[in-house]
């Protein structure tokens, strides 16, 4: 199979899903509804406007910030599909094509909305932990992929750069 067109099913997968759940939350609520529906006593489906990156850190309201976290995106966006194009197992094209695919997700919000659309809100025992969304959930699932393939993966593929198991000849 290749490692590169499973990869990109992965992504495609992954933004897809993200985008027809934030497609379903915005019909349902509108866009600026502020209530609550409880889905499991530790989740709710709530709209929120996320204007930073991942747990809303670093929120930009300027177009100068809005911007800077579109170029950075864009440019780890780059890095992960050639990193993709240049991976060895499954496991890693499917991190990587989660990632990939929500990080594309999140991306498609920014450009169309001006903001993240999170919507799903976690919390335990009354705290609230964080709002997210099926991209932000696509993008740790991948992350979790890529350390599981880091520790556990093979890593027998020869590259035919091993010295030690090339004859030197004289």
């Amino acid at each position: 199979m290749n490692l590169r067109w499973f990869g990109g099913v992965v992504a495609f997968g992954a933004f897809v899903a993200d985008q027809t759940a934030k497609f379903a939350v915005l019909t349902s609520s509108g866009p600026s509804s502020a209530n609550s529906t409880t889905i499991f006593p530790f989740l709710d489906l709530v709209l929120r406007w996320n204007r930073g990156i991942s747990f809303s850190l670093f929120v930009q309201d300027s177009d100068a910030g809005h911007m800077a976290l579109l170029g950075l995106t864009f440019a780890a966006v780059t890095l992960l599909i050639w990193w993709l194009t240049n991976c060895r197992t499954l496991l890693a094209a499917a991190g990587l094509g989660a990632i990939i695919g929500g990080a594309l997700g999140n991306v498609f919000d920014r450009l169309v909305h001006g903001a993240v659309v999170d919507f799903l809100d976690l919390h335990l025992f009354g705290r609230h932990l964080f709002v997210f969304n099926l991209a932000d959930a696509a993008i740790n699932i991948g992350v979790l992929l890529l350390l599981i393939d880091l520790m556990f993966g093979s890593r027998s593929v020869d590259t035919g750069t091993n010295v030690a198991s090339q004859k030197v000849e004289k």
